[in-house]
């Protein structure tokens, strides 16, 4: 059974699910890896050291920046000469984009957001959240060849394997390009998301704090916000202290408190870490269906029949402003920071 694994990547640094990919991969057969790019050639190589038995590699200046109809027309080209039975991406808006334009290309469908996967026969059969992540789903693939993207961080992520090697073959880019990258904006550092294996995030609950006076001149509005954005802080402070990532539900990016790119459900981003912290946040269906497979959920809110608890493994019943301090101040004290 020969695996292709596409590794997304921006400018030559590796998103972790791409060697989740790889991993989940080399438990269904020979996998070669698709690495698309312009200087990516220490890529290639770090793919082999992830698990990688082969690379297909297409290294041209066009392929700079990622457009999607450039990087699909290159995979379509890689994937006519044949050899692939299963080709998988990491679940992300790249990988997303690049796996429904290869289902249009090669007429096959594509299995979204794949938590397990094996093989029955020559079939690729996995298991994928359905309905908010209420049911799982098995599901068989019928399509040649089979893709799926898989959920970061539900496949455990191999160890590398420093000096390892295998065979590089390169491939051609593919033309036809309509549109042009004018330039980037960056986002705020830190720990990305999807990658996070501690996350803390705050709901409209966070703006709930009467010992917090909003400046003077404040409407009433403006005032929610800002008081929102001091408890938003908070989350960072205790984030930074165990090395997490900062999340938000809807109803805080509804409401202008922190922007989208920290929203976590099912219009947000679907992550799946070690820890996930909520803070005042109730737990609507569209919340949940972003971090129901967090391995373990900790809520803190004030509403003991908030839905959260129902999913939480720990629950805490009581004010984030007079909790928070004090777990910060625990944490630092136990990780010695």
């Amino acid at each position: 059974m020969n695996i292709w694994v596409y590794i997304d990547h921006f400018k030559g640094q590796a998103l972790g699910s791409s060697w989740e990919a790889v991993g989940a991969g080399k438990t269904l057969g020979k996998v070669t890896a698709l690495v698309v790019g312009s200087g990516v050639e220490a890529l290639a190589k770090s793919a082999f050291e992830y698990g990688a038995d082969e690379v297909l590699l297409a290294d041209e200046a066009e392929l700079a920046d990622y457009r999607s109809e450039v990087y699909a027309t290159t995979l379509k080209q890689a994937l006519a000469e044949g050899g692939c039975d299963v080709l998988l991406f990491p679940t992300t808006s790249r990988g997303l984009e690049l796996a429904a334009m290869a289902g249009v290309d090669l007429d096959s469908g594509v299995l979204v957001d794949v938590v397990a996967l094996e093989l029955s026969g020559d079939r690729l059969k996995v298991t994928r959240p359905m309905y908010s992540g209420k049911v799982l789903a098995r599901v068989t693939s019928t399509g040649k060849p089979q893709i799926a993207t898989l959920r970061g961080r539900a496949f455990p992520k191999p160890a590398q394997q420093a000096g390892r090697t295998g065979t590089i073959k390169k491939i051609k880019a593919g033309g036809g390009g309509l549109s042009q990258v004018e330039g980037y904006t960056a986002g705020e550092g830190g720990v990305s998301l999807t990658d996070a294996s501690v996350i803390v995030s705050g709901g409209r609950g966070m703006a709930y704090n009467p010992a917090l006076a909003a400046p003077a001149g404040m409407d009433e509005k403006q005032a929610e916000v800002w008081r929102a954005q001091q408890g938003f802080e908070l989350l960072k402070q205790l984030a930074g202290v165990l090395g997490g990532a900062v999340g938000a539900s809807r109803a805080a990016v509804d409401a202008g408190y922190v922007p989208y790119a920290m929203q976590v459900g099912q219009t947000g981003k679907l992550v799946s870490p070690d820890i996930y912290l909520a803070c005042g946040i109730s737990g609507a269906i569209q919340h949940l269906a972003g971090m129901r497979s967090s391995k373990t959920i900790v809520a803190i809110n004030k509403d003991a029949d908030a839905p959260i608890f129902k999913l939480a493994r720990y629950g805490v019943v009581g004010d984030v402003y007079q909790i928070l301090p004090a777990l910060i101040a625990a944490m630092k004290k136990r990780l010695q920071k």
